[in-house]
């Protein structure tokens, strides 16, 4: 079936208080979805962030991020009045996201709404509790016990509570029982409106791709409360930290610094930890992408302690042993295999016998130097197409920066006779490719420069903050997105 679908994070959407969330606009999003006929929204991941803001660095891989509760919900249903809001500062830039006023701002107001709230008792709260306690309870005492220690990472708190020794735990619970129920309260919140949201879009037809790292940060409760599914030592400190061999783009290579997984443990529980993961993602999401899929055949282990990347090695994954496990588990789910970059043939061959469609990006087909396979001539039908990701420049700041024969080819291989709104030369050649589904930025859509780029992989200060202004999502746009939608057969 051919359909085509938006990408916007949702910290990217205009809302009252500093940063996007399940606010009205977020219903209004999606009507325009409806309007544009779109079947997809893409969103970022949705974790808890922490230092640098990035989705794909979080505190949990379970946990929402508070951030996104909407705070006029709440003045609603009376946990809070509009008072309470107006008295903090959340950012005055409506194109931009302050994260350090966002951070000192709604946790303040948030703490306010649980001293008011009056449903802890009620059965709705205790069920989410209780269904979700076995990542719930590690993520709220180690959020409580992670404040205690000034915010600093689990690897400098003190021995007992860091290698998690039974009497620490039980002295820690007590101790911050108050603060551990805040941070139940939130995910409470933050679960309610989140599976609005989502049956609400799916009630438009409209299907939720979500987004998850391979990878855990390790300053993360995932990391803290299971040490034996990482490559640590005895004092939980990694051997081997994840990222990517030095190339053209960067000479040292990329250090991540995430944790990196004990695939043999893995294998011996039957991957039960991962199979809860990606059951409780599509408790979340319709569709899952997981980022960095090369990971699963080889995956690159880098010295922990080195300061780049460039003496790291290649390491065998489980490959397609996980996805027998999941497929058993939990049926045929839906997921996209991020499987950019440099691509050995056993990578493709995974990718193929997984069946989960890859992805092609069309800034990435107009190097002049080689036949590329992101050009559209070259895509299977079992794949989704994209102008560019979160980690590209948008269109119009990418095409404004390339070089003059990459720009020369590129103006060849579309036919582009004028510059005047040339992202849309890029739109339609996704939509009318082969490709079974087609992704395409909101800031695309919008005609944005390199003002509206979300990301600079390897960099930090800059990324994350793009905010979609209010009123920019027009029913003239709508209409033209419709029809252009119509013209390539994915209404």
């Amino acid at each position: 079936m051919r359909q085509s679908g938006v990408l916007l994070a949702i910290s990217s959407l205009p809302s009252r208080y500093g940063i996007g969330c399940f606010s009205k606009e977020a219903y209004e999003f999606v009507d325009f979805l409806e309007q544009a006929g779109q079947k997809l929204w893409q969103i970022l991941p949705i974790g808890p962030t922490g230092y640098g803001d990035s989705p794909y660095q979080s505190f949990s891989s379970f946990a929402g991020n508070p951030y996104f509760i909407d705070l006029e919900t709440l003045i609603a249903e009376g946990y809070l009045t509009e008072a309470d809001c107006d008295a903090c500062d959340f950012g005055s830039n409506e194109e931009y996201v302050d994260y350090e006023k966002i951070y000192n701002a709604r946790f303040k107001v948030l703490k306010k709404a649980f001293q008011n709230r009056n449903d802890q008792d009620s059965q709705e709260y205790k069920d989410f509790v209780e269904a979700n306690a076995y990542w719930l309870d590690d993520y709220a005492l180690y959020m409580a016990v992670k404040n205690s220690f000034d915010g600093k990472s689990w690897i400098t708190w003190d021995e007992d509570i860091r290698l998690r020794k039974q009497e620490a735990v039980k002295a820690y619970t007590e101790k911050f029982r108050g603060e551990i129920d805040f941070y139940k309260f939130q995910q409470f919140l933050f679960a309610k409106q989140w599976t609005a949201l989502k049956a609400y879009a799916n009630r438009k037809k409209i299907k939720i791709v979500g987004d998850i790292p391979i990878y855990v940060a390790f300053d993360s409760a995932d990391t803290w409360s299971h040490p034996e599914l990482f490559q640590l030592d005895e004092n939980c400190t990694p051997i081997g930290v994840a990222g990517c061999p030095p190339d053209a783009f960067s000479a040292t290579g990329q250090l991540w610094g995430n944790p990196l997984y004990r695939w043999d443990y893995h294998k011996q529980t039957g991957y039960r930890w991962w199979i809860q993961r990606i059951a409780y993602c599509y408790q979340l999401y319709d569709i899952v992408r997981i980022d960095h899929f090369r990971g699963f055949d080889e995956y690159y282990f880098i010295p922990y302690g080195d300061p780049t990347a460039e003496f790291g090695h290649w390491e065998q994954g489980p490959g397609y042993d996980i996805f027998r496990a999941l497929k058993t588990e939990l049926g045929n789910i839906k997921v996209i295999a991020e499987d950019l970059g440099f691509l050995t043939p056993s990578v493709i061959k995974l990718v193929k016998k997984t069946r989960y469609p890859g992805m092609k990006i069309l800034q990435f087909a107009f190097d002049s130097r080689e036949e590329s396979d992101y050009l559209p001539h070259n895509y299977p039908t079992n794949c989704v197409v994209y102008t560019g990701t979160h980690d590209n420049d948008t269109t119009l700041g990418w095409y404004r920066s390339l070089n003059r024969r990459d720009k020369a080819f590129a103006k060849r291989y579309l036919n582009i006779k004028s510059d005047k709104d040339v992202q849309w030369v890029f739109i339609r050649s996704a939509l009318s490719s082969v490709a079974d589904t087609a992704v395409i930025p909101m800031q695309d859509y919008l005609g944005l420069g390199a003002e509206a780029r979300m990301n600079v992989p390897s960099t930090l200060g800059t990324n994350w903050k793009w905010r979609m202004k209010k009123g920019v999502c027009t029913e003239e746009l709508a209409k033209q997105i419709r029809d252009v939608v119509k013209l390539y057969g994915r209404l």
